[in-house]
């Protein structure tokens, strides 16, 4: 059965319409904020706190999973890169005695996982006054400016007052690393942020545009490999939707990845770039 958490999300969602206040912990990170962050901290590849619709990154957890009940650390070994935490502020909450909400308990976590391996970056609030805050995080960078977050794509409002006209708090990003050798403390300005997510949102979808027009598919049996290189598998296996296609777009969705990949595009732009491809296809089937 669900946990008491799940239900309660579940039961709003499916609600006719909502209040802001409602809304709580699902806030959703800006696309460009989060890139933003992935340019200067990443390659973010595993988001530690999604609905399973919101997810920033192709391997994420659910409340259901419980992030706080994962090894973080395991699961960056298999994805070759860092893990990325938009995290729930709600009060503290458990199942079957393991807590799953609660932002002192996601902050252990995240030192107990920066021992064992890895690089965990969190967008939170810049409030060091709060308990929970992350004194043995390796580097926190405080943004100037504060950040506006975005609904999440089930909320409807319930009347004109429910549509936020304001940013929300001032934030800050927290990196657990214990292999991080620059400085304890940085600043950026937001719209530094947001000018660099947009720089990398542009690479993504240029590259997209690249990959309709360039280097066509091959249209014969014998121009494709008999054995895919195991990285394009790995990295088509986290294309969402991907195993709905047909074989033949299957075919043409890994044959675009081996390409980037021997190109030496970096995975995050391969995965967007694939991703919106498989879309594509699957709109267009």
């Amino acid at each position: 059965m669900p946990n008491k958490y799940c239900r309660e999300l579940a039961e709003l969602r499916s609600q006719e319409s909502h209040m802001l206040k409602e809304v709580g912990d699902q806030w959703r990170t800006p696309e460009n904020i989060f890139w933003g962050i992935n340019a200067m901290f990443g390659p973010l590849v595993l988001d530690l706190f999604s609905d399973g619709e919101n997810s920033k990154c192709e391997a994420y957890y659910t409340a259901e999973d419980n992030a706080l009940t994962q090894d973080w650390s395991a699961r960056l070994e298999e994805l070759n890169g860092a893990a990325f935490g938009n995290p729930p502020y709600s009060r503290a909450s458990q199942h079957e005695e393991q807590y799953i909400t609660g932002m002192r308990y996601i902050m252990q976590h995240a030192s107990a996982m920066r021992e064992k391996g890895g690089r965990y970056v969190f967008l939170i609030k810049a409030a060091t006054s709060e308990v929970w805050w992350p004194e043995d995080a390796d580097h926190i960078a405080f943004i100037r400016g504060r950040i506006g977050f975005d609904l999440p794509t089930w909320f409807v409002p319930k009347d004109e007052k429910q549509v936020p006209t304001g940013a929300f708090f001032a934030g800050a990003v927290a990196v657990f690393d214990k292999s991080w050798r620059g400085p304890a403390v940085s600043y950026v300005s937001r719209k530094e942020l947001e000018a660099r997510g947009d720089a990398f949102l542009a690479q993504i979808r240029r590259l997209a545009e690249r990959l309709k027009s360039v280097s066509p598919f091959p249209t014969t049996p014998e121009q494709l490999p008999e054995k895919w290189p195991a990285e394009v598998s790995v990295l088509f296996g986290q294309v969402p939707d991907a195993g709905v296609l047909t074989e033949s777009n299957q075919r043409k969705v890994k044959y675009h990845i081996n390409r980037m990949w021997l190109e030496r595009i970096p995975m995050p732009e391969i995965l967007k770039a694939a991703s919106e491809m498989a879309s594509a296809m699957e709109k267009a089937a």
